[in-house]
């Protein structure tokens, strides 16, 4: 368990492997990238820093060295440029997983595959019907990070502890995502309740504010500084954590839908357990009519992407 490989060193791998390195969690660590030079630096300027670390392995490998490998992170694929949405990248990224996946098959049936690469809902469908994997060991990053980014917003909007807050952004990690408003808490009190007591009373454009600000700052800082890769990286250890410590952690992460809300046929970002298998179970959170219709619409726009992929 105590082994992980990454595909792809861009920025979001390497800071990945960086995040991976600091949490004490592997014994090894093996970075793959189609520029075996990159991968190779990468795996030099990480090692310089283990004296500072947890001992463990960071080097640069190929294909053959996943065979015993309990988690494969892919990161590999075309990045999202300033005007460009995440689905966007969908064909370039699609063929590019042609090429990996079946590679990682060939050599390794047991690991859990953890699909960072964007657009990462459709990928992480792509991943698990190109891999033959069972799909409960099959999972994408999903909206972990958009999930942060609300909690952030919202301690920062309220003044409290982002740690206090209990929200989560569902559905596509992208335009069609949506906030469930109706279960948001800060340490169990009901969301617009905390927001009265701090002197804030119109909660729906609150809300929209806020729902926006989330589903838009990744184009904010990729226009800003090109691109982002330490709040996915953060967010990528934690899911990464949750399996290779058995955590049993609720997380929204993209994972394939069997009937719940209604849907099924793709890959989609819910509240899930994780643990050393990946999804234990998907979650079917409460949602306001409203929340329904988004959550179904954010599903349609997967799922009309998904049906123009031949697989």
């Amino acid at each position: 368990m105590q082994k992980a490989a990454i595909i792809g060193c861009g920025f979001v791998g390497s800071s990945i492997a960086f995040t991976l390195m600091q949490s004490e969690a592997f014994s090894e660590l093996v970075l793959i990238d189609a520029n075996a030079d990159r991968a190779e630096g990468e795996a030099m300027d990480l090692s310089h820093g283990l004296p500072f670390a947890h001992p463990m392995t960071i080097r640069a490998g190929h294909y053959d060295d996943i065979a015993d490998c309990a988690l494969i992170i892919i990161t590999a694929g075309a990045g999202q440029k300033p005007g460009e949405t995440r689905l966007d990248l969908v064909h370039k990224n699609v063929a590019i997983f042609r090429s990996i996946i079946p590679e990682i098959a060939k050599r390794n049936q047991e690991a859990v595959l953890l699909v960072v690469s964007n657009p990462v809902d459709v990928l992480t469908y792509v991943a698990w019907k190109l891999s033959g994997y069972p799909a409960h060991r099959v999972l994408g990053s999903g909206t972990v990070l958009d999930s942060a980014r609300l909690k952030y917003m919202l301690s920062e909007h309220l003044d409290v502890d982002s740690r206090s807050i209990q929200a989560w952004i569902i559905g596509e990690h992208g335009d069609s995502e949506l906030a469930v408003w109706s279960g948001a808490t800060v340490s169990g009190m009901p969301l617009d309740q905390f927001c009265e007591l701090r002197g804030h009373y119109d909660h729906k454009a609150a809300d929209e504010w806020l729902h926006r600000e989330v589903r838009d700052s990744a184009y904010e800082i990729i226009k800003r500084k090109g691109a982002t890769y330490y709040g996915v990286a953060m967010a990528v250890g934690s899911i990464a954590l949750a399996i290779v410590r058995n955590e049993h952690a609720v997380l929204p992460v993209s994972n394939l839908l069997h009937g719940q809300y209604g849907l099924s046929g793709l890959c989609m970002s819910v509240p899930a357990v994780v643990g050393r298998e990946g999804i234990e179970t998907a979650l079917e959170l409460p949602l306001s009519e409203e929340e329904r219709q988004a959550l179904t619409q954010s599903a349609h726009t997967l799922k009309s992407v998904i049906d123009g992929l031949e697989l």
